[in-house]
């Protein structure tokens, strides 16, 4: 079995009830997060394309016809993922379909394959649900066409959950590896994840800022801590620091110092352990144009204060104005700040290294 074999349902209802506005059409990389996914559905060979949306408006439309999708709409509104699938499944000319979510940018159709293969040697379960690490992924899953009939009579029961009604019927799962894939966007908070990973994806060298609204917050310290933790997951890791009060890393009488003191612009001492370079600027440099000069890394943090980029970690102990930008993907807080709210930003623990490594190989675009 392959794609070509089976339908797509793209599950899209609209509410974004937790979102504050209709999440569909958020750009990541300057397209909306449904378009996303219905450029990524149009490049496999699906036997049909089905657009499930809780209404019909001129956007959708002209959305699935772009992308070769049939749009279905709910028969009864604000019922949630269930009522999409359920009238998908109804429409459907093949024996099963792949359905999907329409907020999981990250997302690509090959990884779910496992699904179709395990459809194969089971012909008799109406679902195959990916789990990953306990927790099950039922809008990315393979339905039969058959789960109409019960996602249907659940309805007009008044059961929303798709799980109470996978309970009834012989189903099975797949165990992937990574949560990735399945990262969806419910909140501001998700957002700010979303696009500080997707700027690293599109990097040849990722890069991630830690700042803080103000000095001695501890910048350098959260640095050391993750160093030996991300290199214990075999990432190769560069450093560079902003200091707006200058710095000089040569020692008096040395050689590079007489050549820089006797006017040269800039300065190199090589030796079998590594090398340094020195070099005069009339302006600030870039942090990401000298991140770029380092060699065999795989991932630069830049500790800075208000010259890094996106996706930026800010730190704060409570002194100094803390200000998200959008650049600002996650704050790590001690105490917590009373002002932000955890859907506006995800929040932790200014100790918290451990998720903290979690989130910089997030946003560097670990898989």
């Amino acid at each position: 079995m392959d794609f070509q074999d089976i339908s797509l349902l793209i599950i899209a209802g609209g509410r974004s009830m937790r979102m504050g506005q209709d999440k569909r059409w958020l750009e990541i990389d300057g397209r909306g997060m449904l378009e996303r996914l219905c450029i990524k559905a149009a490049r496999q060979p699906f036997a049909a394309r089905y657009l499930c949306v809780g209404r019909v408006t001129p956007e959708l439309q002209q959305l699935a016809a772009q992308y070769g999708c049939e749009l279905v709409t709910d028969e009864v509104s604000a019922q949630g993922p269930l009522a999409g699938l359920a009238q998908g499944l109804a429409r459907l000319k093949t024996a099963y379909a792949l359905a999907v979510a329409g907020d999981m940018p990250f997302m690509t159709f090959p990884e779910l394959k496992p699904l179709l293969q395990q459809a194969a040697e089971h012909p008799a379960w109406q679902a195959i649900v990916p789990v990953v690490q306990g927790c099950w992924q039922p809008l990315a899953a393979l339905y039969q066409r058959a789960l109409a009939a019960p996602c249907t009579r659940a309805l007009a029961q008044g059961e929303r959950r798709l799980r109470t009604v996978l309970a009834q019927v012989p189903h099975g799962t797949v165990d992937f590896p990574s949560r990735i894939p399945f990262f969806n966007v419910n909140t501001p908070a998700d957002f700010r994840l979303a696009c500080g990973r997707m700027q690293n994806l599109l990097r040849e060298l990722p890069l991630v800022t830690i700042a803080a609204p103000q000095s001695n917050t501890g910048k350098t310290t959260f640095i050391e801590g993750l160093l030996p933790r991300l290199a214990a997951h075999g990432w190769r890791v560069g450093v560079v620091k902003g200091d707006c009060h200058g710095y000089d890393v040569d020692e008096r009488g040395k050689d590079s110092w007489r050549f820089r003191e006797a006017g040269a612009q800039a300065v190199a001492v090589v030796s079998p352990e590594g090398y340094f370079v020195q070099q005069r600027t009339r302006e600030r440099a870039s942090l990401t144009g000298v991140a770029a000069l380092l060699q065999n890394v795989d991932l630069v943090l830049i500790e800075s204060r208000a010259h890094g980029t996106a996706p930026q970690l800010m730190l704060w102990r409570g002194a100094g104005e803390l200000t998200l930008t959008p650049d600002t993907a996650a704050v790590f807080a001690q105490p917590q700040p009373a002002h932000v709210s955890e859907q506006q930003i995800h929040l932790y623990d200014l100790n918290d290294l451990e998720t903290a490594t979690e989130l910089v190989l997030f946003l560097a675009g670990h898989r």
